[in-house]
């Protein structure tokens, strides 16, 4: 197993999120799992230093988000399975669950603070 130490250069977040890929699906308690959590902190540390997210609501984060990321609405509700639901919710006729926020912070690399932010709804 590789060391881990901070993360401080765009390589060093390339290799530990594409390990973070590789075993994010560990079982808990195994040395894999122990790995995943110390890297999900590393690079949630690295991204905050990298990319202070606006100060905008938590729809317009996951926009951003879903740019950066190439993602499409589509993406969005192969994830969470409701097309419906998603486009309500991006089209902010429908507030953000927290099954979603949890799936959105995760698939998006977003705090989870930041799309639990009060917002209008239309």
């Amino acid at each position: 197993m590789k060391q881990w130490f901070l993360i401080e250069t765009e390589k060093e977040y390339h290799e530990a999120t594409q390990r973070f890929e590789e075993i994010y699906t560990a079982e808990e308690g195994s040395s894999a799992y122990k790995e995943m959590l110390l890297l999900a902190f590393l690079i949630n540390q690295y991204e905050k230093k990298q990319w202070s997210l606006p100060d905008v609501d938590p729809i317009e984060i996951i926009k951003i988000r879903m740019e950066d990321f190439g993602y499409k609405p589509a993406d969005l509700a192969k994830e969470y399975g409701d097309k419906g639901t998603i486009s309500k919710v991006l089209n902010y006729k429908q507030p953000l669950s927290l099954t979603m926020i949890r799936l959105f912070s995760k698939l998006l690399r977003i705090p989870a603070d930041a799309l639990t932010k009060e917002y209008h709804l239309q």
